[in-house]
């Protein structure tokens, strides 16, 4: 009982914080009963809260998550969109929510006239239903598009600029280590534009800058974010890094050992791209919906025609999926992803992954999706993290900076890659870190599946994923017939 009223004590203190973030968004929470006993939505933006201050609360507050509500769907993102607005209205009032529309099935909006035909004659609830999509994860998707162009940066002189995308569950303290460091910065006189969104936001707005731009004076000072398709294309930064514009900013002299052994060579031989994390893919399995079929214990093994439309892919995380077709073709040959579209069932949203146990129809036996994720899963279920024993393919967190003479450059670069950082990334969102002074708290027998540098520095990785891209989809769409 001790355990659970503290836990509620906590449910009060985020009810607040929620209720703030509300009406900061124009929501008039007056006008809707918030039981604070009853808090699901939001406890993950809010979950460094809990671990900075109530660590051991942490466990209950997973265990209560089914009892644990904040609202209805409707009063969460009624400041934006309500069920029965159709596909056009959202587009058309938020263009930013277009790209995850696009990314997620509903390819006949890219086309403006069917955006308008199609569009209009389709409810986003029923929408959603059709395409078998979780109504609360979609939306939570939608939101945080419309949410990260309507944040505002620091508008200054730009003595120093940063732009980038930083992992959902690690955003918010993030994002106040961040603000201290500028506040430091500002009372010293030195001026600070800091643009770091969500990664559901996607790379576009940072794309169209890059492309655009003349020179290196036309970019900002420091850039990261997970995924290859930025960073190695000629017509983003390849251009600049070959010029030596850009170039790793992180002054270790040595990285993690759990990225630096005899099997895995993380750093950059050329001193080109710095990585400060990555994001580990693993498996989750419904041991039900396996039946009497073997767990599958390696990559290679979802290869297996025994799991033909079985496993659910994180096509939408953009970067995470770019690297498992990219690592599979490396590793196992274009086969192995053929072989993955013929036995993907469907496409998920990791958020959508961990609950899959609970749909009625269309459950998934395999899921693939980012470490961080598989914590969510309830205890006791029948859902069972696997760790591949051929090691967990990763998407690198890259960081570039600007070779100038920019004297604060350094120091926002040396606080990206702190300890202090690498602890947050590490610890809160299980995205182990590459600083040599870190204790990922990985078990050495959890090994790492990369990439490798021989194969992106022989590969147009934007073309050859392409190519990958191109095969696993013709094969996931000749399945289905």
């Amino acid at each position: 009982m001790h355990h659970e009223n503290s836990v509620f004590r906590i449910a009060d203190k985020v009810a607040e914080l929620a209720l703030k973030m509300m009406r900061k968004f124009h929501f008039n929470a007056d006008h809707h009963e918030v039981d604070s006993s009853k808090l699901l939505a939001l406890i993950i933006d809010f979950q460094w809260l809990l671990f900075r201050k109530q660590k051991d609360i942490i466990k209950q507050v997973n265990k209560y998550q089914n009892t644990l509500y904040i609202c209805t769907n409707k009063s969460r993102f009624m400041p934006y969109f309500e069920p029965t607005d159709s596909l056009y209205d959202i587009t058309e009032k938020y263009p930013e929510t277009l790209k995850v529309f696009t990314s997620n099935g509903f390819s006949q909006l890219a086309d403006d006239h069917k955006r308008q035909t199609f569009g209009k004659a389709l409810q986003l609830g029923i929408a959603l239903s059709m395409r078998q999509l979780d109504y609360d994860a979609f939306s939570s998707l939608l939101a945080a598009a419309i949410q990260g162009s309507q944040e505002p940066t620091i508008k200054s002189v730009k003595d120093i600029r940063i732009k980038g995308l930083l992992p959902c569950p690690v955003r918010l303290p993030l994002q106040e280590k961040l603000d201290e460091l500028i506040s430091e910065f500002e009372a010293s006189g030195v001026t600070v534009e800091a643009s770091l969104k969500a990664a559901s936001m996607g790379l576009d707005w940072i794309k169209d800058e890059v492309e655009s731009a003349r020179d290196a004076n036309d970019l900002d000072d420091i850039y990261l974010s997970a995924g290859f398709d930025m960073f190695f294309e000629d017509k983003y930064f390849g251009r600049f890094i070959k010029n030596r514009d850009f170039t790793d900013p992180i002054s270790w002299t040595e990285i993690n050992h759990d990225f630096d052994n005899d099997y895995i060579k993380l750093k950059d031989p050329q001193g080109r791209y710095g990585i400060i994390a990555v994001v580990p893919a693993i498996f989750l399995v419904n041991t039900v919906e396996l039946g009497n079929r073997p767990v599958p214990l390696t990559w290679k093994d979802l290869t297996d025609p025994m799991y033909e439309r079985s496993i659910s892919l994180p096509v939408s995380d953009f970067d995470l999926f770019n690297a498992i077709l990219l690592t599979m073709d490396e590793v196992y040959g274009l086969e192995s992803v053929a072989a993955l579209g013929r036995n993907m069932q469907q496409s998920m949203h990791p958020a959508q992954m961990v609950k899959s146990e609970r749909h009625k129809t269309h459950k998934p036996a395999i899921t693939i999706m980012p470490n961080f994720f598989t914590k969510m899963a309830r205890e006791g279920g029948v859902m069972k993290a696997v760790w591949p024993e051929d090691g967990a393919i990763i998407s690198p967190v890259f960081m570039i900076g600007r070779r100038n003479q920019n004297p604060h450059l350094r120091t926002m670069a040396d606080f990206l890659a702190s300890e202090e950082v690498a602890t947050i990334l590490s610890h809160q969102g299980l995205f182990p870190s590459l600083h040599p002074n870190l204790n990922n708290h990985i078990p050495e027998r959890n090994r790492y599946m990369w990439l490798g540098w021989d194969y992106i520095n022989t590969h147009n990785l934007n073309q050859r994923f392409n190519e990958c891209n191109a095969i696993f989809n013709q094969e996931f769409i000749t399945i289905q017939k």
